[in-house]
């Protein structure tokens, strides 16, 4: 039995065992009982209390984009949105649009095509190896300052799996010179990682994993007071409902599809992204983690789009070719969009969970990048990204062209919100004084 500073710990666990003696632990939320009477930092029963986390998720979409769709014209706050940052409307409050950033690492001499070395020199800051990324992403060079303490240092999420072969277009965290870290994208897994459920009756998902933690929870539930046990009801409520949502995924899609037949229609994948940002904000909420780095699309990817009605040809095919043409330009823009929407639905989830005085989304600094800015000609200098949420007072509601490298960018993301002193970072030679 949970005793009551185990039971409102920082970084609490349901823990239980299952019909095997597997081991279940499922990671508890934020409860307002363990924050200050401000609610702006843990409360501590002695010395000083502790600083709120700040989170880092690091959002990827390969192939680039249609800059007239994407990029506003005007700078400032009066922006207005472009078509494919519409379903940002809601949150320009949190977000920071940013244009113009550089990639020259993506300009070395070296091996590789246009992808190759726009992917490395947008993840690392370093050119293209010849095998895969010349030194470690942005995510894991945070995740090795503020990582440590908790249980996953970090966390690789994909989606879409389908792209060409080679390792520098299928994974966008490196921990070191030609040292993938590949994302998990299949949600049973992603599942049975966070929770440690290896069980067939829960595989199967003909039981809950909330049946072994029953006595843990009800202890824990006594101890809170009326919102907090609200809070523990209505987030036991969200892992079940993620529990049936991947029992109800086909027998299919639990195997990884890399490049499917000539002509096969593809996964349902807004659903899967869905799952998988919902598996996501769980672990950045129950703190099991303070960096992630999520892969919707794929570098060079080969995705169709189904429910938007596009199967003729693949991403990666769309951007070059007939994109010259009106109606080429049009699928593009529905294609971007569709990526913005399931950011906004990532942005949507961390505002929608309490933490401290505010959200997760205001302890939450997340960036949002492609490997080039116009797809068409692999265009490499003048990014275009979004920085999104509230950690360390980082600027919003504002779009911004910049003048200056991903490596400032990071360099000042990293030390200046999110609070990991890297030092330096490859590429970066200042800070960027419009981001803080």
């Amino acid at each position: 039995m949970l005793t009551t500073s185990q039971q409102l710990s920082r970084r609490g666990f349901l823990r239980g065992v299952g019909l095997s003696g597997a081991a279940i632990s499922i990671g508890l939320p934020a409860f307002e009982s363990q924050f200050n009477s401000s609610g702006t930092a843990y409360a501590a029963a002695a010395g000083a209390a502790q600083p709120i986390e700040t989170r880092f998720v690091f959002w990827f979409n390969g192939n680039g984009i249609i800059e007239k769709y994407w990029i506003p014209r005007e700078d400032g706050p009066d922006y207005e949105l472009t078509p494919c940052l519409q379903p940002l409307a809601r949150f320009k409050n949190d977000i920071h649009v940013l244009s113009g950033v550089d990639n020259p690492a993506a300009r070395m001499p070296g091996p590789g095509n246009g992808h190759h070395n726009s992917m490395s020199g947008l993840v690392a800051g370093e050119m293209f190896s010849g095998r895969g990324a010349g030194g470690p992403s942005i995510d894991q060079s945070i995740a090795q300052k503020i990582g440590d303490n908790s249980r996953f240092r970090s966390l690789q999420i994909g989606v879409c799996q389908e792209s060409f072969g080679e390792s520098i277009q299928r994974n966008m965290s490196w921990a070191g010179r030609d040292r993938p870290l590949p994302p998990e994208m299949i949600p049973h897994r992603l599942f049975d990682r966070l929770f440690g459920s290896k069980e067939q009756y829960w595989i199967e998902r003909k039981k809950s994993i909330l049946d072994a933690v029953t006595g843990e929870a009800k202890s824990l539930s006594t101890a809170l007071g009326a919102s907090d046990k609200q809070r523990l009801e209505e987030y036991l409520a969200s892992v079940r409902s993620l529990e049936r949502s991947v029992a109800s995924l086909p027998p299919e899609y639990s195997q990884v599809v890399e490049q499917p037949p000539e002509g096969g229609d593809l996964k349902d994948w807004p659903r899967i992204a869905k799952l998988q940002t919902d598996l996501m904000v769980h672990a950045l909420a129950s703190r099991q983690t303070r960096v992630a780095s999520y892969m919707l699309t794929k570098c060079q990817g080969l995705s169709r789009f189904p429910w938007l009605g596009y199967t003729y040809e693949r991403h990666h095919e769309y951007t070059h070719g007939r994109v010259e043409t009106p109606e080429g330009q049009r699928i593009m823009r529905d294609i971007n969009r569709w990526h913005v929407e399931e950011f906004a639905y990532f942005l949507a989830k961390l505002k929608s969970i309490p933490e401290g005085d505010g959200t997760l989304l205001d302890h939450t600094c997340a960036l949002y990048v492609h490997e080039h800015a116009e797809a068409n000609s692999h265009k490499n200098a003048g990014l275009a990204m979004i920085a999104a949420g509230h950690a360390g007072n980082m600027k919003t509601g504002l779009h911004t062209r910049i003048t200056g490298t991903v490596g400032d960018l990071y360099l000042t993301l990293a030390e200046e919100v999110v609070g990991a002193r890297l030092g330096s970072f490859p590429t970066a030679d200042k800070k960027l004084a419009e981001i803080v």
